[in-house]
């Protein structure tokens, strides 16, 4: 059985989605899209050599009796809008992030899946299928250096364009930290500071960069967030957990190891995409298999409401220069069984 897709939003992250789908991956073919830019929408179907059709809309698309579930990688404010939706029409759904751009928007998803009565929503969280992630989670699960008390992350890019301003640090990058460690430590946040040290003068814009995100958990566990979207050397992502009995570091992207011109050196990636691009394929390959058998079993609606939550909560954090409480309510029995809550790898 293949499941026929519909695309809503065909800019660089659809793109690659139909891509994967349509070279890379198996059970899925892409017969619908549908963009605000329509041509660029026929563009992709004629370079992928696509038999699909390209829809006005995303409503028409959604409504079309040919599709049997959808992506959207829209602009982020129609996410809410194109979501509820496929629910509506009783559609499984794989949203890119934000699920929506407000909680308050993501809490409207979340209600509308439960009055359904069946997960239908996944949301796009990649690092949970990284392979380093992967086996992190399972040093932790098994608590081969006992219980956590302490996390250090870094998420360094090496540039950001012109347009990053304001809190995209927080909405646009920290994000991934949010929800991947939640996932990691099995845990939820009680709250969140936000320390700001000097500003690289490379930094653009008014933009505040780097800035430091001091979680603690419910059970007691301190997490430090280094964001610093400027730091030129390249793409760097980082994750050390102290334990009880150890410490346990997020292993490094393969890399050859060279000698030459008197210096020991590994090559740094510097594109995010690179990062993660078997992620991305293995994601992808999840929820077609999980769509044909009728279940979500990667990150939920409910997980991207709780993300938004803690975003609000860093944003006025940042602004506050206060701790601020975290309170994003008991996971609803609806998400219980899903395997994104209770963490199994």
């Amino acid at each position: 059985m293949t499941l026929k897709i519909g695309v809503i939003g065909t800019g660089a992250i659809g793109q690659d989605h139909i891509r994967r789908i349509t070279n890379v991956l198996s059970g899925g073919e892409i017969v619908a899209v549908t963009d605000v830019n329509q041509e660029q929408a026929k563009q992709i179907v004629e370079v992928e050599k696509l038999n699909a059709k390209v829809y006005d809309d995303g409503h028409a698309l959604i409504q079309s009796e040919d599709v049997e579930a959808l992506i959207v990688t829209s602009w982020g404010p129609t996410h809410e809008e194109f979501v509820l939706a496929a629910i509506k029409a009783g559609k499984p759904v794989f949203c890119e992030k934000p699920l929506a751009t407000t909680a308050e928007g993501c809490k409207k998803i979340v209600d509308a899946e439960m009055a359904y009565g069946k997960p239908l929503v996944q949301v796009g969280f990649m690092r949970r299928y990284d392979k380093g992630y992967r086996a992190l989670k399972n040093v932790l699960d098994y608590q081969k250096i006992g219980e956590p008390l302490i996390v250090h992350c870094a998420h360094r890019n090496p540039t950001v364009p012109d347009n990053y301003i304001g809190d995209m640090a927080i909405t646009d990058t920290l994000v991934h930290e949010i929800d991947v460690l939640r996932w990691l430590l099995n845990d939820d946040y009680a709250s969140v500071q936000i320390v700001t040290p000097r500003t690289s003068s490379l930094a653009k814009n008014g933009l505040k960069d780097p800035i430091m995100v001091l979680l603690e958990t419910k059970k007691g566990i301190r997490i430090d967030v280094e964001v610093f979207v400027n730091c030129q050397f390249g793409y760097d992502i980082q994750c050390q957990v102290v334990g009880e009995t150890g410490t346990a570091n997020l292993p490094e992207p393969s890399s050859v190891i060279m000698r030459s011109e008197a210096k020991l050196s590994t090559e740094i990636l510097v594109d995010w995409k690179d990062r993660f691009i078997e992620s991305y394929d293995i994601e992808l390959q999840d929820w077609i298999n999980s769509t044909k058998k009728g279940i979500v079993s990667g990150p939920t609606a409910w997980d991207g409401y709780v993300v938004a939550v803690v975003s609000d909560a860093c944003v006025e954090a940042r602004n506050s220069g206060e701790i601020v409480s975290i309170a994003t309510g008991d996971i609803p029995e609806f998400y219980k069984g899903n395997l994104s809550i209770v963490g199994e790898a």
